[in-house]
């Protein structure tokens, strides 16, 4: 026999809380919702139901929950300038569609420092890290069986920063590095896609931000659309910057410059992205690939990272430079890897009529880039903002570009730190003590 529901429960909640209110007074009815609503928005409440829908006996996942730790520690950012502080959480749980991975290291990126810095605006507290690889160790219940069998418990993955949701207009044409609820609520709510965090304190139950997936820390959990599997024979620590220094540098040269065998490109910024982009042009059959900076030793670097030109501007005009080494025509391509108005306008100077300068250097909030107009209309220049490669697509070829050596990894990744030394590494960053890539060994 079939029991009709009452219409005033609320079937969203716990058996235990669904109370039928129409049974009292309207006075009573309302004094109940009100305490019920305020119940509900409190993040003791929200922890609690997420830690029931994710029991053994509610989870679908294929993990078993006893084998998780109940905590985890993450890098936690607080206020601009001020270190981070590693704190302990209640362990994530992945949703729909969501993974559970056991991070194995996260890249040191001037992004998270752009955001420690308060140059970027961002939801603190948060957890920082964005760069990540490590071990699939539990997947959301009532996802798909086809992202259960891509990424199967035990799995070696990287993710991406940029984190499709694989369902909005930009992620359903193949543009996953424009995916609308990546903008709409991580980066503009330091929230997955459901505009909830995953992440709580484990010593007041405090919701905790998430840059990207919060990825500084010994577990994080992540959309699968934003990972791929990494192969036992390429390594967790250099592997991690597969997912934002090479996934941003294959962005720029395969989907905004379009670059094509034989072009010239001049790489305005030589840290962990500016040298990754070296090794793509290089790998796409560039001809001219000049290499600037200000540091004679990240120049020198950038020889062996496909370089066949260097220029340290700091002692010679880079634009003049540029000139006189593509016989006074400018390059085909110039890509600004910094996120200053200088370079801005080094780099829209430095292509020739007709070629396209490529922006993927982020930069302090309200920063404004120059051009000249007359030129940019007379000589058809072209401005192209790149923010990321895109996931679903690019993501599996960049781990097939390291697994063949066509991308050296190694060549990449210059400095490691433990966990415990977070802080001196993003300080080691902002000091220009980095050349290339640093990564933050987890485990």
């Amino acid at each position: 026999m079939l029991i009709p529901i009452h219409p005033s429960i609320d079937l969203s909640l716990p058996l235990s809380l669904r109370i039928p209110t129409m049974a009292f007074s309207p006075f009573i009815r309302r004094a109940i919702s009100t305490r019920f609503h305020l119940l509900r928005s409190s993040s003791t409440f929200h922890h609690a139901l997420t830690r029931i829908h994710h029991s053994p006996a509610s989870s679908s996942s294929s993990s078993s929950y006893s084998s998780l730790p109940s905590y985890m520690r993450a890098a936690v950012f607080s206020e601009p300038n001020k270190p981070l502080t590693i704190q302990e959480f209640h362990m994530p749980r992945p949703k729909a569609g969501e993974v559970l991975i056991k991070i194995k290291a996260c890249g040191v990126c001037h992004s998270d420092l752009h955001v420690m810095k308060g140059e970027i605006p961002f939801p603190s507290p948060c957890v920082v890290g964005h760069e990540i690889t490590g071990e699939v160790v539990e997947h959301g219940p009532l996802t798909d069986r086809k992202t259960m069998e891509r990424l199967p418990i035990g799995a070696h993955v990287v993710g991406a920063f940029i984190m499709p949701c694989g369902n909005c207009s930009y992620c359903s044409k193949g543009h996953d590095d424009l995916c609308e609820d990546f903008f709409a609520y991580n980066r503009a709510k330091g929230t997955l896609y459901d505009g909830e965090t995953r992440l709580f304190l484990r010593r007041d139950g405090k919701p905790i931000y998430m840059y990207s997936m919060g990825g500084l820390a010994e577990y994080c959990v992540t959309p699968a659309h934003g990972v791929s599997i990494l192969p036992k024979s390429l390594p967790y620590t250099e592997s991690a910057i597969l997912g934002c220094a090479v996934f941003t540098a294959y962005g720029a040269m395969a989907h905004a410059a379009e670059v094509r065998p034989g072009d010239s490109i001049a790489i305005i910024g030589i840290g962990g992205v500016g040298s990754s982009c070296l090794q793509i042009a290089r790998a796409f059959g560039a001809s001219h690939i000049i290499a600037v900076d200000v540091q004679d030793d990240k120049l020198l670097k950038a020889k062996t990272s496909g370089a066949t030109h260097t220029i340290n501007s700091r002692k010679e005009d880079a634009i003049e430079k540029i000139r006189e080494i593509t016989g006074g025509m400018g390059v085909d391509i110039a890509v600004e890897a910094l996120g200053r108005p200088q370079t801005f306008m080094q780099c829209t100077q430095s292509v020739k009529d007709g070629g396209k300068a490529v922006m993927i250097g982020l930069a302090q909030a309200g920063s404004v880039g120059e051009i000249d107009i007359n030129r940019l209309v007379r000589r058809k220049i072209k401005v192209i903002g790149s923010y990321g490669g895109r996931a679903r697509q690019d993501l599996p070829k960049l781990v097939k570009l390291a697994e063949s050596g066509i991308f050296n990894l190694s060549d990449a990744v210059s400095r490691k730190y433990k966990f415990e030394d977070s802080n001196q590494a993003f300080q080691d960053l902002n000091e220009g003590k980095i050349l290339g890539r640093a990564v933050i060994e987890i485990a």
